[in-house]
């Protein structure tokens, strides 16, 4: 995480990092962000319980980040609303251009239910 926030930095993004769902959780809270980038493996949850929990008070544009990625993981990722599922490891320009890709889209309508 913090490999990747040095890198998002010196290109010029403002990052918050949060190690888990609940510090995610009062992050959303607490700040107004452009583009969720989460982990799906996380130690209190995964990033899909995170997207599907942020996404039902707000709409959010968000990419997910994994190991695992059957086309079953990137169907379920896109079900709950992220718009992109990169594969780890990750390549710079591939997040960046998902990242890129994410804040040209409109915000999504409504919060998800």
């Amino acid at each position: 995480a913090e490999a990747l926030r040095k890198f998002l930095t010196t290109i010029g993004y403002k990052v918050y990092i949060a190690p888990d769902i609940a510090s995610a959780r009062g992050l959303a809270k607490a700040i107004e962000f452009d583009v969720l980038v989460s982990d799906l493996r996380l130690p209190d949850g995964t990033g899909w319980d995170l997207m599907e929990e942020l996404s039902a008070t707000k709409p959010i544009r968000a990419i997910a980040i994994s190991g695992h990625n059957t086309d079953v993981d990137i169907e379920r990722s896109r079900k709950v609303g992220f718009l992109d599922h990169i594969a780890k490891p990750l390549v710079a320009e591939e997040l960046t251009a998902a990242i890129e890709r994410a804040v040209t889209k409109p915000r999504p309508t409504g919060a998800r239910h």
